[in-house]
């Protein structure tokens, strides 16, 4: 299942959408079309699921649809802002220490 990284945060915007990361601080922006096939990924059980209801939404063929979400998917995965079928990492947690 794909999905966001933990702390990332997706925003729509006038443009079409972004994608903040606390790791980095940084904003990634997103086109109309690759803004909706993330809302469409993160609201579908599957990427094959998206990639219907992507098709339908534009009124294209699925075989365009399944390549402009996978190109979606794998571009934010290479950004290291999302994951795809992995477990979530699990966040560090530092002990406070007293100062000696």
């Amino acid at each position: 299942m794909w999905r966001l990284r933990e702390g990332t945060h997706p925003v729509p915007t006038d443009e079409g959408g972004a994608i903040l990361s606390e790791q980095t601080g940084r904003w990634s922006y997103l086109t109309p079309t690759a803004s909706a096939a993330v809302m469409l990924l993160l609201a579908s059980t599957s990427q094959e699921e998206a990639t219907d209801r992507y098709a339908e939404r534009y009124g294209i063929g699925v075989e365009q649809a399944a390549a402009d979400v996978r190109t979606v998917a794998e571009a934010l995965a290479a950004q290291g802002l999302a994951l795809r079928g992995q477990a979530p990492a699990r966040p560090r947690r530092r002990r406070w220490r007293r100062p000696s």
